[in-house]
């Protein structure tokens, strides 16, 4: 196992604290751009300027306190008023841009700058209003970020910067180590095999004939280990892994590579212990299976860990409390690590110079290790430049931020080690919002639905294996292939 993947802690910190010093900072790597640009920028003359994002809740207050910090520090001194409101969710927040951006009827004027996630900057782009702000970094500043981080937001693949990265998230596989252990105990089984999405498949056969077996007088009646929340990233994940791209993208457009073993390898780890109740979909999130104990563990998102339940509720007279262990994201066992690398940035709208430079000095400063580091353990993301993403950094700075979620330390090992492995975005492309939605419900659906069949099959008084059996053949991947291929090949048309 490589090195903390499994961490435990307890910290608490205070975000209002690190901004103290944050605010009133003069020097670091944000404290101006390069000599053009920062003479635009007047003290004595200062430009206001708007910033909309998706945040909420933990996230709004801390990105607010963030803002309030600059506006009396840095802000003060190079002459940037920096104001922000969030519009609800993502998708609300995409969905005003866009209506800004065509200056749509009862629309609101476009913001100076705003969280956006590729795709949608890539239609803002398109529109011809983003700004490029790649020569607002010198090659100094641009390698202080992690290289795919800033990478991705060249969006265009033209070396130009679009998407300003602020802070980033991955998968990792989440466990409640309480009920794992009473298993491992019982059979032998170890962590270590959880490392590749085949010994999950493994694992969880075993798991579910081991609790089968409990039940001697009711057969089939085993529970399920493992689930996921995001499908499309298996697919897309598993398949690069794997040697190929589902989505194959050159300036633009794409092209799907569907191979019919890669795909098959990813129906055999998922589909196939999906129908015979290895796996699980149940509950919006997968979390929400974790909280009533039916499921023992899944790949979710790194930020999302804050919301691993503390106590499993088995019914209203039984509820015990259980312990978090994160792993890093599993790959398949002769594939090269590869996991998404998620979360937004921000687009700066085209403008006239003042403003572009104002929205970078507080995006720079925004991303210097002390501020990022705070904001990303309050926000459950990880910093975007290298000397911040580090254990030691994030560990020290967690104890002085305060309000941040235990869950979250212990995650972050392993979100760490997945990063370090690789992670990968693939570049916006037409049809593409469309083609992950289908991906995202493909696979899922229908072994949701032919679980439930093969459930009924039993309830009917078929034995588990001949209900199952149907399933399982060739033929059934083969259709399912074609449909898909037919579908996402209508997405990108």
């Amino acid at each position: 196992m490589k090195r903390g993947r499994i961490f435990g802690a307890v910290a608490t910190f205070a975000l209002a604290g690190a901004l103290a010093c944050a605010g009133c900072a003069g020097g670091g790597q944000g404290a101006s751009t390069d000599a053009g640009k920062a003479s635009v920028l007047d003290p004595a003359d200062p430009v206001q300027v708007e910033l909309w994002t998706y945040y909420n809740g933990t996230q709004q207050q801390a990105f607010e306190d963030l803002v309030k910090g600059f506006n009396a520090g840095r802000g003060k001194d190079t002459g940037v008023v920096v104001t922000s409101s969030s519009q609800g969710g993502v998708n609300d927040l995409a969905a005003a841009v866009t209506d800004s951006a065509q200056e749509l009827v009862g629309s609101e004027a476009m913001p100076d700058a705003f969280l956006s996630y590729s795709d949608t900057a890539s239609v803002i782009d398109e529109l011809g209003r983003v700004a490029d702000l790649s020569p607002y970094l010198t090659d100094d500043e641009k390698a202080q970020y992690v290289d795919s981080f800033i990478e991705e937001g060249d969006i265009n693949g033209d070396g130009s910067l679009k998407v300003f990265p602020v802070g980033k998230s991955t998968e990792t596989l989440q466990i409640n180590l309480t009920d794992w252990q009473k298993f491992a105990d019982a059979t032998g089984s170890t962590l270590e095999e959880l490392s590749t999405i085949e010994g999950i498949t493994a694992v969880a056969q075993r798991y579910y004939e081991w609790t089968d077996a409990q039940t001697p007088d009711a057969a089939g009646d085993g529970r399920p280990f493992f689930g996921r929340d995001a499908m499309a990233n298996y697919l897309i994940m598993g398949s690069r892994q794997l040697g190929h791209d589902v989505f194959d993208i050159e300036g633009g457009a794409c092209s799907l590579d569907l191979d019919r073993t890669t795909m098959k390898k990813l129906w055999d780890n998922y589909y196939v212990p999906m129908v015979q109740g290895w796996f699980s979909a149940e509950g919006k999130f997968r979390s929400d299976a974790v909280k009533t104990g039916d499921l023992v563990c899944y790949v979710g998102s790194s930020s999302s860990v804050v919301y691993f339940p503390k106590t499993v509720t088995v019914d209203d007279n039984t509820s015990y409390p259980i312990e978090l262990a994160a792993l890093s994201n599993p790959t398949f066992k002769d594939g090269k690590p590869c996991a998404p690398q998620q979360g937004a940035g921000f687009v700066v709208a085209k403008s006239d110079e003042k403003k572009e430079a104002a929205c970078v000095e507080f995006l720079k400063w925004f991303t210097d290790k002390e501020q990022n580091t705070a904001f990303s353990i309050s926000a459950g993301y990880v910093p975007v430049k290298k000397d911040a993403l580090t254990l030691d950094n994030l560990q020290k700075a967690a104890e002085s931020v305060e309000g941040t979620s235990e869950n979250y330390l212990v995650n972050l090992p392993a979100t760490l080690d997945t990063i370090e492995a690789g992670v990968y975005a693939n570049p916006p492309f037409k049809g593409g919002v469309e083609a992950r939605a289908v991906l995202e419900k493909a696979l899922s659906d229908k072994a949701v639905a032919d679980r439930a069949a093969v459930a009924a099959a039993v309830e009917g008084g078929a034995t588990p294996e001949e209900a199952v059996a149907p399933y399982l053949e060739d033929a059934v991947f083969d259709a399912w292939l074609a449909d898909l291929t037919a579908k996402l090949e209508a997405a990108i048309a």
